[in-house]
C-alpha cells in the first residue's frame, strides 16, 4: 500500500496527488463544485469536499481499488481518510456545466502531481448552473465569490446563461456583482 503522510499535505497537494495516482490507470479526472470556489475564492469559501469529476465512465471500480489502496474509506459515494479532513466524491462525467460540455481546463501543478481544475470561467457557470436549477442562493453567493476576484468572460457567461433559458438570473448575478465591484 502507498502511503504518505496526508497530516503533513495541503487539500491541493492531495486533490493533485489523487489525480495523478488515477491519471496512472488512465482515468481522467478534473475537479469541480464548491472546492474550485475555495480554491479560486482565495479560502474565503470553504467546501470542506473534493469533486473530482471523472471523464469516462465506466472505470468506477478502478477508482474505488485505487482510492482504498491510498488509505481512503468508502461511505456510500464518499471517501474519507483518518488523516485528511475533507471528502473526495467521483461524480459521473462527462464534465459539463449546465447542459455545455466542458473540454478546456487549468491546471496547478505540486510537488505530488497536477490538479485539473475547472478555468475560473467555468467554475462561475458550475456555482450558476446551481444556482439556476435549483434556485440555490449558495450557489450565487459562490459564483459571486470567485467572478469579484478574477477578469470573467461575462458576455461568454451571458451567451451560455441565455442557452439554458436563465436570462433574467444571469440579470440578478450580473447586477450584484457589479455593486460588489463598486465598494471595492
Amino acid at each position: 500500500m502507498l502511503k504518505l503522510n496526508f497530516k503533513e499535505m495541503n487539500s491541493i497537494e492531495v486533490a493533485a496527488f489523487i489525480c495523478e495516482e488515477l491519471e496512472k490507470l488512465d482515468i481522467k479526472t478534473t475537479l469541480s463544485g464548491g472546492f474550485c470556489v475555495e480554491i479560486y475564492s482565495h479560502g474565503e469559501y470553504t467546501s470542506m469536499d473534493i469533486d473530482l469529476i471523472d471523464h469516462y465512465y465506466g472505470k468506477h471500480k478502478a477508482i474505488i481499488a485505487k482510492m482504498l489502496e491510498l488509505g481512503f474509506k468508502q461511505d456510500g459515494k464518499n471517501f474519507y481518510h483518518d488523516d485528511f479532513d475533507y471528502t473526495v466524491e467521483f461524480p459521473t462525467g462527462p464534465l459539463a456545466v449546465g447542459d455545455s460540455l466542458v473540454d478546456d481546463f487549468s491546471e496547478i501543478e505540486t510537488e505530488y502531481g497536477v490538479l485539473r481544475i475547472l478555468t475560473v470561467d467555468d467554475c462561475v457557470r458550475d456555482r450558476l448552473s446551481v444556482y439556476y436549477a435549483w434556485d440555490d442562493e449558495r450557489g450565487l453567493e459562490q459564483a459571486l465569490l470567485v467572478a469579484e476576484k478574477y477578469d470573467i468572460d461575462m458576455e461568454m457567461i451571458e451567451e451560455w446563461s441565455k442557452s439554458e433559458k436563465e436570462e433574467e438570473r444571469f440579470d440578478i448575478f450580473k447586477t450584484k456583482l457589479e455593486k460588489r465591484k463598486i465598494k471595492n
